[in-house]
């Protein structure tokens, strides 16, 4: 008579064993109460943290700003497989001169550079030079950087050139006044182009032209600034040489060109300037002023002197 109790007692031990292991299991095989594994969980932190962490090794890499070392300057110099490396150990090297006075060492290398092949290299290159005229070799490799193929590179030693007291890039330095004309290097149809009023970077796509046969080819900016007015639509045909787009130079550009042509401007510079003298929301404040400024230092030099 007492079996079956016994059966009974022992029915429920088993099940309350049961109900107790079942939490110990997943505990055991390090699933969260919410379902999440601890390995899925980790997972998920790393990935998180490399989302994280990445973009901002990419812009710690490639920020100028980054403080580099005598040592990594000279690294830097001659890393000809990274151009932006180039580049950062230039700037630091500009900040050196201008406020330490002292980069004398590395002065070969600059003149080494101004023929590298890289022209923002050469670009920030003819920079440089220009923060000191007593630069042993600076004068004659700025003189050969007024033929570069680069309108920058050759607006950058024009202007470096200014501080040699030496006025042979005035006819670049006024070019960078003038708006620029992208035209289309053969004939085609446009995929794509940029609005007016568009900033644009120096290399900036603006418009995207196809010949109907290969892949589309990028028309790029050769300078920073603002799309003044596209001459073909996107969908439209275009011959050879048939321009595209007019992109007005930055503001820094013509403030830069500015204040170089009050030091060396002649009469015949005027017309490029007095466009930046009229009142416009187009023209900031300080660079009208300074055009006024070119335009009355040129003409003072001009007038007969009593």
């Amino acid at each position: 008579m007492d079996t079956p109790s016994r059966s009974s007692s022992n029915g429920d031990a088993e099940a309350s064993l049961t109900e107790v292991s079942r939490p110990q299991a997943g505990a055991a095989s390090g699933q969260s109460p919410h379902g999440m594994s601890t390995r899925a969980r980790l997972l998920f932190y790393l990935a998180a943290w490399l989302i994280v962490l990445l973009p901002f090794l990419f812009w710690w890499n490639s920020w100028f700003g980054r403080r580099l070392s005598d040592q990594e300057v000279t690294q830097y110099l001659t890393d000809d497989k990274h151009p932006r490396h180039i580049q950062h150990a230039l700037v630091q090297i500009g900040e050196r001169i201008t406020r330490h006075g002292w980069a004398v060492r590395w002065y070969p290398e600059l003149v080494r550079l101004s023929t590298h092949p890289v022209e923002e290299v050469r670009n920030t290159d003819a920079w440089v030079m220009g923060q000191d005229p007593s630069g042993a070799g600076f004068h004659e490799a700025l003189l050969k950087m007024l033929q570069d193929s680069s309108p920058m590179v050759r607006g950058n030693a024009a202007l470096s050139l200014v501080r040699f007291r030496d006025a042979s890039g005035r006819a670049q330095i006024v070019a960078l006044l003038q708006p620029v004309r992208i035209v289309a290097p053969f004939g085609g149809h446009i995929i794509d182009a940029d609005r007016p009023g568009t900033a644009v970077h120096q290399g900036g796509i603006i418009a995207k032209l196809s010949d109907g046969h290969e892949q589309a080819t990028d028309l790029r900016s050769p300078i920073s600034g603002r799309i003044h007015s596209p001459s073909a639509a996107a969908g439209a045909s275009v011959a050879a040489g048939e321009e595209i787009a007019v992109v007005d130079p930055g503001d820094e550009q013509v403030w830069e060109a500015l204040r170089a042509l009050y030091i060396i401007g002649r009469a015949e510079d005027l017309p490029a300037i007095r466009p930046y003298e009229r009142e416009s929301h187009n023209i900031p404040d300080r660079i009208r002023e300074q055009a006024l400024l070119a335009d009355q230092a040129i003409r003072s030099r001009a007038s007969p002197q009593p």
